[in-house]
């Protein structure tokens, strides 16, 4: 995706200008959402357009990691409602809105379905829903964001980054209005993002790293067991959507370190040129 930004408008984005917009702004913080709607392309991003609500936003980034941009970079949205950030009230008038595709929090409807708001159920194992109970959040059921959605904002976010020298920091919603928003949800990895988009290591990665114990003697490799399969080498031992490469079943890997994170025995390899996590169930000591 070749991107610029032009008076206020990413070029290589389409762009669907907002019914309602406010004044010229000096964003200094990009605010990420979640739609809380159903999940259609496209239907998300056309009440944000125009609605009666008087709420606007500058990105809607769907399910496929496609983005539509709604108001120019230097103009305020209206997307964070009463909010304050690091005492500073009123966030709409100093910040970027992206808002990500997401059916939001939801109640069980059975043992393998979840119920949105709106009605619409949703198979927990295809969508990757799970029940959470954060103090930021409260309990509920959660969809997973989509690994193109994840590199939708990555690559956004990084964008922004580079051509708005004012931008300071990445936060959620229910960061600038703590209780009164849930958005984005617990299964959005905002570290990662934050530290990805603003230049710095992968803080989970790190963390991981500090935690495991190194790798020697006859444990140094294992065999990925996953008949008809792959396993998912990922940035750092989590099943957020940090996916960086496929292992095969059979792959023979240099095995680093190992820990258990969460309750689960977790290695970290060496595959295709990258280091990374994968669940220790999938795999098998190897002699070399």
């Amino acid at each position: 995706m070749a991107l610029r930004l032009a008076r206020g408008k990413v070029t290589g984005i389409p762009f669907t200008q907002a019914r309602r917009m406010g004044g010229v702004i000096t964003p200094t913080i990009l605010i990420l959402h979640d739609t809380a709607s159903r999940l259609e392309k496209g239907r998300a991003a056309a009440y944000l357009a125009d609605n009666t609500a008087s709420v606007s936003v500058h990105f809607v980034i769907e399910r496929d990691g496609s983005i539509v941009q709604q108001v120019p970079i230097g103009r305020a949205a209206f997307h964070a409602g009463r909010s304050s950030y690091n005492n500073r009230k009123n966030c709409n008038d100093f910040s970027i809105g992206i808002e990500i595709v997401n059916a939001g929090r939801m109640d069980p409807a059975g043992p393998d379905k979840a119920r949105a708001w709106w009605g619409e159920t949703f198979d927990r194992a295809a969508l990757g829903i799970v029940q959470a109970a954060p103090a930021t959040h409260g309990p509920g059921l959660w969809m997973a964001y989509t690994p193109e959605q994840i590199e939708a904002v990555l690559t956004l976010g990084s964008f922004l980054f580079a051509q708005v020298p004012t931008l300071m920091d990445v936060v959620t919603h229910w960061y600038v209005a703590p209780g009164r928003k849930t958005d984005t949800n617990p299964l959005f990895p905002l570290a990662s993002v934050k530290a990805r988009i603003m230049g710095r290591d992968d803080p989970a990665a790190l963390a991981a790293d500090r935690e495991a114990a190194p790798v020697k003697g006859d444990d140094q490799f294992v065999k990925v067991n996953a008949p008809a399969d792959s396993v998912n080498l990922r940035t750092w031992p989590s099943f957020n959507p940090n996916v960086i490469a496929q292992v095969p079943d059979g792959a023979v890997v240099p095995v680093l370190s190992r820990g258990v994170f969460e309750g689960r025995s977790w290695l970290k390899v060496i595959y295709g040129g990258h280091e990374g996590w994968v669940i220790g169930r999938y795999t098998q000591p190897v002699s070399m």
